[in-house]
């Protein structure tokens, strides 16, 4: 069963929105994004393929220098098992910093060790989800994330950095 979500074409407002999806596999990549649309989410997918690439996308490094995005994601949707900078210490990251700290991250990835989801609980992941491997659950799962984080979910506002005063 495949849920649709009917978004009416001028409420603009919901497909602002943008998702950040970080992952490093084309297929599970072009699954996601097909998953996606397929629910009717139609929001913009700005992919990281790596976790190096996450940070610098969400905090204007890098090839984005200052070119964060603005406003940040509506969620990120991050694997764990990425090179350069792993999933982990990606929400670290993001943990870490004022700009970002209540930031919604979903953490969509394969691995099914307890340790691994206790971790991102820990560091304030805001869901743990187990990929699925059939596409129509996989489909399914994708278009309810999608509607929750992007459709329903009401963003607590977020923090600038503090500004540094000239003396």
């Amino acid at each position: 069963m495949t849920t649709k979500i009917n978004v009416p074409i001028d409420d603009r407002t919901l497909t602002r929105k943008t998702i950040l999806l970080v992952e490093d596999d084309p297929n599970d990549e072009e699954l996601t994004c097909r998953a996606l649309r397929r629910s009717n989410i139609m929001n913009e997918v700005v992919v990281a393929h790596d976790g190096e690439e996450a940070l610098e996308i969400l905090f204007g490094h890098g090839k984005f220098l200052d070119h964060e995005i603005d406003p940040l994601p509506a969620v990120v949707l991050l694997d764990l098992k990425l090179p350069k900078v792993n999933g982990i210490e990606v929400l670290r990251r993001i943990r870490t910093d004022p700009r970002t700290r209540r930031l919604p991250v979903v953490v969509l990835t394969s691995s099914r060790q307890e340790s691994d989801r206790d971790e991102v609980y820990e560091l304030g992941a805001n869901s743990y989800i187990c990929k699925p491997v059939d596409f129509e659950k996989f489909t399914e799962a994708i278009g309810h994330l999608g509607m929750y984080w992007v459709l329903l979910n009401e963003q607590p506002p977020m923090h600038e950095a503090p500004q540094e005063v000239a003396t």
